[in-house]
């Protein structure tokens, strides 16, 4: 009872517009300790409330943008866009762009305070907008480095998020079915009805909605991303059927199976180009303190098992998650890479060009949507990974800032990356409604 009163009362102040975080909890360890294969991880710092500093969200002043690393240069791609959330380019450079948001909940959906209170969260951060259901064609006919045109190219669906394009056949994942319609390279619409290959997790409940989606190489199969429905299986386990994984679909049977499991909230999906590994970006579980856990990035091992909810980052386990499961915490795979602490990595893709330099050939650029839970606040750029032979090899390097002001506002949040057809990467950017072009300040 002391608890809900507690959390009432603070609720209370955060409608009112008040900001607050809670000074005794704040990181002990420094960011960059959290990323890397062997980042630190601290004793668990657990509070009676969580600590609560998310950048309320503003829009982009007249003339500004995100601030670009020494050497590379920042131009609006597309302005306008109604909360842009994931990137496809296809094979003649039209750029795709899902125009989306959750889902509204259901009747059934019921109320909690933690509901309540996340909808606060979000609506500060920008992140409760109703969703445009749409997928949108951006063309830059005369590759200047801006598109000309914007064309609506699918309406109509369901919180869609990932895209894949394979064989004439456009797969858009919404959050409960992946679908898939004929499409021409060139066309700038999709009028023909989509036919559905595979169900998704989705229901009332539905807390991680976004589903990426990505084609195997040979364009027989493909996989989608599954979120978890709780922090740390709060819920109970029945509700985590399919989910906290990635799911592999035939689509020559049309059947559905887990191919990886005890992945939080997995999203951004990408092969490497070296080694033809099947990678993805994880966002993992909260109120742990703010130095943990670290979302990660990682190779992806078909039937691997990755912690969730019982133990994080290998064997450190989780004495929240209720029964405990010693047998499934001793298979527990440890990940590639640390992310940083609560830094909400969500974009991933690796760079399959030369036009930034050999520096960069074969590493991966990941975009930062950024922390609520985590004093100082983490994320809110857009970072690169350096690869060698295919692995992970050194530290990150800030590759677009900028996104909060001096006023503590964020203007934007990176969220989906991609490579366009010149080589460039394409950042969305949900709360600033526009997709950014990093290139080298040298580039045409």
């Amino acid at each position: 009872m002391k608890k809900i009163i507690i959390v009432v009362l603070l609720l209370i102040l955060v409608a009112g517009g008040w900001i607050f975080v809670f000074e005794r909890e704040s990181a002990t360890v420094p960011i960059e300790q959290g990323y890397g294969p062997s980042p630190m991880l601290p004793a668990p710092n657990p509070t009676l409330i969580p600590t609560v500093n998310v950048a309320e969200a503003a829009s982009w002043p007249e003339g500004a943008t995100p601030k670009a690393a020494e050497g590379l240069k920042v131009e609006a791609f597309a302005r306008g866009l109604d909360h842009p959330r994931w990137i496809h380019v296809l094979p003649n450079g039209d750029v795709l762009v899902a125009e989306s948001n959750k889902p509204p909940k259901g009747e059934d959906a019921g109320f909690s305070i933690r509901g309540w209170f996340e909808g606060v969260l979000m609506r500060r951060a920008g992140a409760e907008v109703k969703s445009a259901n749409r997928i949108t064609l951006l063309r830059d006919a005369d590759k200047d480095g801006a598109a000309e045109t914007s064309t609506v190219f699918l309406k109509d669906l369901n919180s869609p998020f990932g895209m894949a394009y394979s064989k004439d056949t456009l797969y858009v994942a919404n959050t409960d079915a992946v679908m898939a319609f004929p499409y021409k390279q060139g066309e700038t619409v999709i009028t023909a009805p989509g036919a559905k290959i595979a169900d998704l997790p989705a229901g009332p409940i539905n807390q991680h909605w976004t589903k990426d989606l990505i084609a195997s190489p040979d364009g027989t199969k493909l996989y989608a991303t599954v979120g978890s429905n709780s922090n740390v299986g709060e819920n109970g386990m029945d509700a985590e059927k399919n989910r906290a994984s990635i799911l592999e679909i035939d689509l020559a049977t049309k059947g559905v199976r887990v191919f990886a499991s005890g992945l939080r909230n997995p999203n951004g999906l990408a092969w490497q180009p070296r080694t033809g590994a099947l990678w993805v970006a994880v966002n993992e579980r909260d109120e742990l303190g703010s130095d943990l856990v670290p979302d990660y990035m990682t190779s992806v091992k078909e039937g691997g098992f990755y912690g969730w909810p019982y133990s994080y980052f290998g064997q450190h386990i989780d004495s929240r998650a209720k029964p405990q499961n010693p047998e499934m915490v001793a298979s527990a795979i440890v990940p590639d890479y640390a992310l940083g602490p609560h830094t909400a990595s969500l974009g991933l893709t690796f760079n399959t060009s030369n036009l930034f330099g050999p520096d960069y050939v074969g590493g991966a650029f990941v975009g930062q949507h950024g922390s609520w839970n985590r004093k100082p606040r983490s994320g809110y750029k857009v970072i690169f990974v350096p690869f060698v032979d295919g692995k992970p090899s050194g530290p990150p390097r800030d590759v677009l800032t900028g996104f909060v002001g001096a006023d503590d506002k964020a203007f934007g949040r990176p969220v989906g990356v991609a490579i366009d057809i010149k080589g460039a990467l394409l950042v969305a950017d949900d709360v600033g409604n526009t997709i950014w072009r990093v290139s080298p300040a040298s580039a045409q």
